[in-house]
């Protein structure tokens, strides 16, 4: 299945002087978005010897992990009289493999693609030597819309689009257990797969971690409260209390690894009032639900942390930048802004109970602002508004019938 929405961002820099790098967690399609893009090339007439397409991660190409071969590789391979295709997957595997990539880009017959598995791909010396020369094209796990579209196409017996959304989070939306939907254990050992590639490859080896239990601890931890405030500190005096000690310094290091793989995405908490970021403490959320159930075992009396993490998904996928908000005493879920607009975001899995519904408006009063008050979630027929805060239905917006509209 060709996902559009990437695949027209790589479109739109062909055979532009800038380098494309496609970043996000592993397995998400970042490959055979890429396999897919040069299909196309192949297509419009573009001939093989003009595509150069190599794979770190795969065993045949280990040699070219040294950044001279993989430059002396490509070098060879390229044409003089015409465009050449260049295309490099998990790029982050080559050490410095910076300095062949700047000087692949100042040939001017080289169009330069770039795959990674890890957020500090364009940190550092690389950031520096390219600066304004590159962009990058963040990709996720399916969307619920991209999960219809690629279960329609598999021919899955039909359901309701509540059925499907409860498959989507218990199995998780890497592309490939849509393969295996419905069958609990292929799925979650494919999902152990991934899981263990990322810890192994680029965790605990990139990092040189020799005590895996307590990574593995943290990580437990982090996916059990996703959607809550957590700290480094709380997470190491919980380990420490469990009988598994660890520093402080020692915890906020992994996290900040499990970002840098894209296995959790951590939002800033921002003061409605004030107007600024509050740096102190932070809410996580998860890449992938079907890793979280693989590793926790599926339970469904969590939906409501689990709808709120799905729709912060969602906003990234829609270009939001998102924080979480605090007003006077009042936490409010979401604040999403782009270049237009913001909006102040409410997620509950059902308010149909009033004294929840009173507990979810409350967050948005006395904001000191008329940005739009949005409440999402899975109730149906409901009032559309209260008072001014419009109301969305979750599976509406994740299918995108509903919009945010400023």
């Amino acid at each position: 299945m060709v996902r559009n929405t990437y695949f027209q961002s790589i479109e739109a820099f062909k055979d532009k002087q800038v380098i494309k790098v496609l970043t996000g967690i592993r397995r998400c399609g970042k490959s055979v978005l890429m396999e897919q893009f040069m299909q196309s090339l192949l297509e419009r007439g573009v001939s093989e010897r003009q595509i150069t397409y190599i794979r770190l991660d795969d065993l045949d190409n280990e040699l070219l992990l040294e950044y001279h071969n993989l430059y002396a590789f490509i070098k060879s391979a390229l044409l003089e009289d015409r465009m050449n295709y260049v295309f490099i997957d998990e790029v982050q595997l080559c050490k410095d493999f910076q300095k062949p990539v700047e000087t692949l880009f100042n040939c001017k017959n080289v169009d330069l693609y770039l795959t990674g598995s890890n957020a500090d791909l364009l940190s550092g010396e690389l950031a520096t030597l390219l600066s304004g020369r590159y962009v990058t094209i963040d990709m996720l796990p399916f969307s619920f819309c991209e999960y219809l579209e690629c279960i329609k196409e598999n021919n899955f017996p039909a359901q309701t689009t509540e059925e499907n959304y409860y498959d989507y989070v218990k199995f998780g939306s890497m592309p490939f257990t849509v393969q295996l939907k419905k069958n609990t254990e292929s799925a979650y050992q494919y999902l152990n797969g991934v899981y263990n590639t990322i810890i192994v490859k680029d965790i605990a080896r990139r990092h040189q971690i020799k005590d895996v239990a307590v990574l593995e601890a943290v990580i437990k931890f982090m996916f059990q409260n996703c959607g809550n405030f957590c700290t480094s500190k709380k997470i190491s005096d919980t380990l420490t209390s469990s009988g598994r000690k660890t520093s402080q310094p020692t915890v906020e290091n992994y996290m900040h690894f499990l970002e840098e793989c894209f296995l959790v995405y951590r939002v800033e908490r921002y003061d409605v009032r004030g107007k600024e970021l509050l740096k102190n403490i932070s809410k996580y959320y998860i890449a992938d639900t079907g890793l979280r159930n693989m590793l926790l075992g599926y339970r469904n009396i969590d939906m409501g942390h689990i709808l709120e993490n799905q729709i912060f998904l969602e906003l990234r996928r829609q270009h939001f930048t998102v924080y979480t908000g605090r007003n006077l005493d009042a936490e409010i879920d979401f604040v999403a802004k782009n270049q237009t607009s913001l909006f102040y975001i409410q997620v509950a899995e059902t308010v149909k109970d009033e004294e929840t519904l009173k507990r979810e408006l409350a967050a948005f009063k006395n904001i000191p602002d008329s940005y739009p008050r949005i409440l999402i979630t899975m109730d149906r027929n409901l009032n559309s508004d209260f008072n001014g805060i419009r109301n969305i239905n979750a599976l509406d917006f994740l299918t995108g019938n509903e919009k945010l509209v400023f």
